[in-house]
């Protein structure tokens, strides 16, 4: 696709095209041609530079409106200001067309733009004022390397806690290459790096600096994706494809970057191969009711472990119900791995389908899914990987595992909820008929006949979530700022830490010892329900998950039914580990 130019685009959005991109079919009135690699051209510029000291990665912020206004939820105090001692970022210049919104204060840690004027036709938005009690944290915790904020204490009774354990090993089962979107610059990494971009992590919840342990269900939203959403709203707007005015060129140019810088990040060969849509879940119904019920029938066999979450269980219970195939589980082994001498015995020429997590969202077992998939493809069988969990914290490449379908979400990936995408090989999805009908994925309609698009449009019916796949376009050109096997080897010595650290709270018991795992951890208290053990941390800033984790099958194999889940990030830190260990501590240890 020939993307066009952009005048009077936010910067934000202008710096997430400007590279040389692969770029995804469009439509015909959008772009006159496919499958080209063009540079895409933009006629605005920002020029950002790290804030002194802050040693930011080559590479790092190229998508950020130079310390943009935001606006808060409706009744949300302002964060702190410059007054409050964040300055301007040197080097960076205004934004063209792009002024802040009247009596919006700017996200933390952030200066306020200068010499902007206000974007033509957009005024304050009625009724938008502060959040009562809801008030910024007046600063963050400290991590090594970082000087100490003022008025941010250590928890009582907590030791200064480096990282003391040896590196442990990155997941190695599946091979894989980094991928980084074009123009993006490998950089170094630090969790204080990224803990700089999270406008959250600096509130207070119940008085106490937030802690956020519950990134299994969601991470964080960097200001890089926040302002990204915003300027598209702010000066892009528009639905996409057969559009022939300038905003539905360049939003249907950020949809289809966004497209391509997907199929970067996975690998694939081709923004062709990808699909948008909601999350994980939806990924995996459209593969169930498309090549599920054209290639599943009765007497087939769809392997499934037994650790999969229930997006990934439930959908092939439903089709094997309505084709008569059988849903067959793959037992785990004590420490929460798959039992992988049971799957290949159970491995036939009946299997047609292997569905595996590529990472557990309640044991964080990493399974060896290029082994896996190698052996289910001498039965002839597919196989569909969920990486729901996995692309947040390693390096993914779905051609050295060989995968047939690869899903996942943008929320677990630090982009907006309700969008993700499905990775298909490319013969599979032209044999694949639509899921939905509607507009958009369709060539041609009458009442006698109805042609369709070719994949991927043709399973994208209706309007998409255009501002989730701007937001996922910013948080890829963000999280390949950093080195992703940095990531990977910062958070495997986070684990280990923290495993070590758990072990010293009496009656602590963490499920699951797979040597090859992400930075979840599962555990039980003894004496304590989960639920509870969760409110009470939560009174003290600390957020973890409670419950059975919509991994039930995977619980009851360790007798339970219920657990508390601490789910770790690249932006979490030894001292957040302390705090809750010590948290833990003063409740075994109460009345």
């Amino acid at each position: 696709m020939t993307t066009p130019e952009f005048t009077g685009l936010a910067a934000p959005l202008s710096a997430l095209l400007g590279k040389e991109a692969k770029t995804g079919a469009a439509d015909a009135a959008a772009a006159p041609a496919t499958g080209t690699n063009t540079a895409v051209r933009t006629d605005t510029a920002t020029s950002t530079a790290p804030a002194p000291g802050t040693g930011a990665a080559p590479g790092a912020g190229a998508t950020v409106v130079p310390a943009a206004a935001m606006a808060g939820l409706p009744g949300m105090q302002p964060a702190p200001s410059a007054a409050t001692g964040t300055s301007a970022v040197p080097g960076t210049s205004a934004v063209p067309d792009a002024g802040a919104v009247p009596g919006m204060s700017p996200v933390p840690g952030t200066s306020a733009l200068t010499d902007t004027s206000a974007v033509p036709g957009v005024g304050t938005v009625p009724g938008m004022q502060a959040v009562p009690g809801l008030e910024a944290a007046p600063s963050m915790g400290t991590g090594p390397g970082v000087e100490t904020v003022p008025g941010m204490e250590t928890v009582p009774g907590t030791p200064s806690s480096p990282l003391q354990t040896p590196a442990a090993a990155v997941p190695t089962a599946n091979p894989t290459t980094t991928q980084h979107l074009p123009g993006a610059q490998r950089g170094a990494f630090s969790p204080e790096m990224a803990r700089r971009d999270f406008p959250i992590l600096h509130r207070l919840v119940n008085d106490r600096p937030l802690v956020w342990l519950d990134n299994g269900a969601t991470t964080q939203k960097p200001r890089q994706v926040i302002e990204a959403v915003a300027a598209f709203y702010g000066s892009a707007n528009s639905n996409i494809h057969r559009g022939a005015h300038t905003m539905a060129r360049d939003a249907t140019a950020l949809y289809e970057a966004g497209r391509a810088a997907v199929a970067d990040f996975l690998g694939a060969p081709s923004p062709e191969e990808i699909v948008f849509v909601r999350g994980t879940t939806e990924a995996i119904n459209l593969v169930a009711e498309t090549w599920g019920r054209a290639n599943i029938g009765p007497g087939d066999d769809i392997l499934v472990p037994v650790l999969e979450h229930h997006s990934d269980i439930v959908p092939w219970q439903q089709l094997a119900a309505e084709t008569h195939a059988r849903v067959v589980p793959v037992p785990l082994l004590p420490d929460g791995q798959i039992d992988q001498f049971a799957y290949a015995d159970l491995l036939s020429s009946r299997t047609r389908l292997v569905a595996v997590s590529h990472a557990s969202n309640v044991l964080g077992t990493v399974p060896p899914v290029a082994e896996m998939t190698a052996l289910a493809h001498r039965y002839g069988a597919k196989v569909l990987v969920d990486g729901a969990q996995a692309v947040a914290h390693f390096p993914v490449d779905v051609q050295a595992m060989d995968a047939d379908f690869y899903a996942f979400s943008g929320h677990k990936l630090f982009a907006p909820t309700g969008i993700g995408a499905l990775y298909a090989k490319p013969e599979l999805l032209a044999s694949m008929v639509p899921w939905q009908g509607g507009g958009n994925m369709i060539e041609s309609v009458s009442f006698d006949r109805t042609t369709f698009a070719p994949a991927p449009h043709r399973f994208e019916a209706g309007t998409g979530h255009i501002s989730g796949v701007v937001g996922l376009l910013a948080a890829l050109d963000w999280l390949s700022s950093f080195d992703h096997e940095a990531i990977a080897k910062y958070e495997a010595d986070l684990l280990a830490y923290a495993r070590q650290a758990l072990a010293m709270v009496p009656g602590l018991e963490v499920l699951g010892d797979a040597p090859d795992r992400i930075a979840v951890l599962a555990f039980t208290l003894a004496g304590h329900d989960p639920t509870a053990v969760a409110q009470s941390l939560d009174l003290e800033g600390i957020a973890v998950r409670s419950g059975h984790h919509c991994a039930q099958p995977a619980l009851a194999h360790y007798g339970l039914d219920s657990a508390v889940r601490a789910s770790l990030a690249l932006y979490n830190t030894p001292e957040e580990v302390d705090q809750l260990v010590a948290s833990l501590l003063r409740l075994q240890q109460s009345p």
